[in-house]
């Protein structure tokens, strides 16, 4: 699990396509990759990917074809740069929410404003996402925890602030791209069971009526 605190935004210095999979490797700050061991979970853009390699402080990942399908990590290339977080201690503070590093979809960037250092990021999600998207709900955007500040119909808007700009490969992206989406689980859940139950119970409402 992860907190969706992006630690830090590490260089492609590698990658190499096969048939069925991806192989790309990061290079991270020294304090990173102490203690990760091969088959250590790393979130990727937010994608729970598996250490395959590590050389020094160079650590390599594959993606296969159905993780490359779901999510962004294909525009990927060296020179590139990625979010990273390792998965979370049980011992750590959690300044985001819970998060899985299992992408839910891909969003689409239709509209960059800024807002003197800050600026405001507006998405268009695939519209069976669209219902787990609240106002003043969170999310994880491309692995890091953030609250929803507008939502209406299959388009929400973020601000973020100089310092997620920053720590965060957001200014890498442009109008039309795509960014990795993971919908808070306890909200799916929930809006899940309460259609579900509306479902079952609307009929039998109705025909009493």
């Amino acid at each position: 699990m992860y907190t969706g605190i992006v630690q830090t935004v590490a260089p492609v210095t590698r990658l190499s396509r096969h048939e069925g999979h991806v192989s790309l490797t990061l290079d991270l700050p020294q304090a990173r990759v102490a203690d990760l061991q091969v088959g250590g979970s790393v979130a990727v853009e937010g994608v729970c990917l598996s250490a395959t390699a590590i050389e020094g402080t160079e650590v390599s990942f594959d993606a296969m074809t159905a993780t490359l399908e779901r999510t962004n990590l294909g525009r990927l290339e060296p020179g590139g740069r990625a979010n990273v977080e390792r998965s979370m201690r049980m011992d750590e503070e959690n300044g985001g929410h819970v998060v899985a590093g299992h992408v839910s979809c891909t969003a689409e960037l239709v509209a960059v404003k800024t807002d003197g250092a800050g600026a405001h990021l507006a998405f268009r999600v695939p519209a069976p996402w669209s219902g787990y998207i609240f106002e003043r709900g969170f999310l994880a955007v491309n692995g890091c925890s953030l609250t929803v500040a507008e939502a209406a119909g299959d388009v929400f808007t973020i601000y973020l602030i100089p310092e997620t700009l920053r720590q965060t490969t957001f200014p890498d992206y442009r109008v039309g791209d795509a960014v990795n989406i993971e919908v808070d689980h306890q909200t799916k859940v929930t809006v899940d069971v309460l259609e579900r139950t509306l479902e079952r119970l609307l009929p039998r409402y109705l025909s009493r009526a």
